[in-house]
């Protein structure tokens, strides 16, 4: 079921935009929320949301709104990014495909997120500088918020990945996989810098039923936790840098999802 949300008397802007970029090739759509009732004079956050186009289903206006109404959160402009037809090619790890080759333009999305949305964001809202960056997003989408935040903490100050994808990995289950070849485990391993970042990441319980080392654990649960284990070593710590939550009976869908919401921005923009 959906959170138990209610509209008050805060208002939100809505507002459809779209950016013609010349790095994907295509018309790029975002929905911005934007609160209409905030001290100007207090600098906005921003978030970035991947699979724009569900944020209806996602609830987010109304959670917002909740959120708003019991001041547990700060002002946040929200830029929801709609996938467009190739989105199993945008969104990935950059520079990294999966064995299937999926995600094969995912350095172009990144180049895309950096090089045209943000400055396009900038210029139409006129505001120059946000208080903190933020990138999430849900299953792909997940994954692909993640690795762009890894890989661009100088833009970024948190990320946020709803059952995030991070199966994603350059050997098929029947080509000699083992646990190494999952990519974005790997980027974390290799990369010799601790970027300044923080992370949240949800899982359900009921996000699959996959269990590929038999250990009575599904995979997107033990994919997550490895990812954490992954981010410790670097020097992260719980809960300072990392949140984890696991929604028991929670889905690999919008409910699920809407339902985790709250938590996020309650975490990601705390009054």
């Amino acid at each position: 079921m959906y959170p138990n949300l209610f509209v008050t008397e805060m208002a939100i802007t809505e507002e459809i935009l779209t950016l013609s970029s010349k790095v994907l090739g295509r018309d790029v759509t975002c929905t911005l929320l934007v609160p209409s009732e905030y001290n100007k004079a207090e600098a906005i956050n921003l978030l970035l949301l991947n699979d724009g186009q569900e944020i209806e289903n996602l609830q987010v206006k109304l959670t917002l709104l909740n959120l708003y109404n019991a001041h547990k959160i700060k002002p946040v402009l929200v830029a929801a990014i709609h996938a467009g037809d190739e989105r199993l090619q945008e969104y990935g790890t950059a520079g990294q495909p999966d064995y299937k080759k999926r995600g094969s333009k995912a350095g172009q999305y990144t180049q895309f997120i950096i090089q045209e949305l943000l400055p396009f964001l900038k210029q139409n809202t006129g505001i120059n500088a946000f208080a903190s960056t933020v990138f999430a997003g849900f299953s792909l989408g997940g994954l692909s918020a993640f690795d762009i935040a890894w890989n661009n903490a100088d833009v970024f100050d948190k990320a946020g990945a709803f059952s995030g994808s991070f199966w994603w990995r350059s050997k098929g289950l029947d080509d000699g996989y083992h646990d190494g070849d999952r990519i974005m485990h790997h980027i974390i391993s290799n990369t010799q810098a601790k970027p300044e970042l923080k992370f949240w990441i949800q899982t359900g319980t009921a996000d699959e039923t996959a269990d590929r080392n038999n250990n009575g654990i599904i995979d997107s649960i033990d994919d997550a936790i490895d990812l954490i284990g992954e981010l410790e070593l670097k020097g992260y710590t719980r809960p300072a840098d990392i949140q984890y939550l696991e929604v028991v009976g929670g889905k690999h869908d919008m409910p699920t999802w809407a339902q985790a919401m709250p938590k996020f921005l309650s975490w990601a923009f705390k009054a």
